[in-house]
Order: C-alpha cells, then sequence, then structure tokens
C-alpha cells in the first residue's frame, strides 16, 4: 500500500492524533501557566485548562480533522455544544475510572490513567465521526 493509500484509508485518524498530541500539550501547558504563574489553585486551573483544551479541540478537529461543512449560527452553536457535552461527558468518565480504580480498588494510577485515556480518546473519536461532525445531506 503506498502512502497516498494510507492517507486516503487513514485521513480522520493521522490529523486526529496529530491535534490529539497538540491538545494535550496546549491542556497542560495552560495549567502550568495558571498554577505557576498566575498562583491559581487546582481546580480553576484544571478547569481553565480544560475549557482552553477543548476550545483548541474544537477548532482543529471542525477544520483540520473532520472538515465540518456546517454553516450558520445555529448550526455552528449546536456543534460547539454537542462537542463540550460529549467532551465533558468523557472527562467525567475518566474522573470516574480514576475514583473506581485507584482511589477504592488501589490499581496503580498510572496505568489506569493511561488505559482510561484510551477510552476516552476512542469515544471522543467516535462521538466526533458520528455525531458531531456527522456528514448531513
Amino acid at each position: 500500500m503506498d502512502i497516498k493509500a494510507l492517507w486516503n484509508k487513514y485521513k480522520d485518524l493521522i490529523p486526529y492524533g496529530i491535534f490529539g498530541v497538540l491538545t494535550t500539550v496546549v491542556n497542560i501547558a495552560v495549567y502550568a501557566l495558571c498554577a505557576r504563574k498566575l498562583n491559581m489553585s487546582t481546580i480553576p486551573s484544571t478547569v481553565t485548562a480544560w475549557v482552553i483544551a477543548v476550545l483548541f479541540a474544537y477548532v482543529t478537529n471542525r477544520k483540520w480533522v473532520f472538515h465540518s461543512k456546517a454553516t450558520g449560527a445555529k448550526a455552528i452553536v449546536t456543534e460547539i455544544v454537542s462537542f463540550f457535552a460529549c467532551r465533558l461527558l468523557t472527562g467525567v468518565l475518566d474522573v470516574g475510572i480514576m475514583k473506581l480504580f485507584v482511589d477504592m480498588l488501589h490499581f496503580n494510577d498510572v496505568i489506569i490513567k493511561a488505559l482510561s485515556n484510551i477510552l476516552v480518546i476512542i469515544l471522543n473519536y467516535v462521538a466526533s465521526k458520528l455525531v458531531i461532525f456527522r456528514k448531513r445531506s
């Protein structure tokens, strides 16, 4: 299989992975800025970083991953609300998994965090592909 065939086969997954890494960098950088430079406490720093990272993810996913054709305020607001709702749900799922497996069952936190993130990434991709940025006829 040549490069063009591979790109066509994985044209959503490759940029999703690239922008997923960049979203993680944005999240960590904003958290560090808020916590270290602005002296905000952990929860406000985390929430601020999450909001900015999800905004970054929405813009990049909309434009370069799923190539959304939604136009007009109503369609774009619907897309944004759906995107944030799905990300909020998977964020809550991540917290729940960590609470259950790390705090209550005492599994290794790094392993559980990695496994939880894999699940969250898959669910976010499926939600984006099938619900948020689905091709509408």
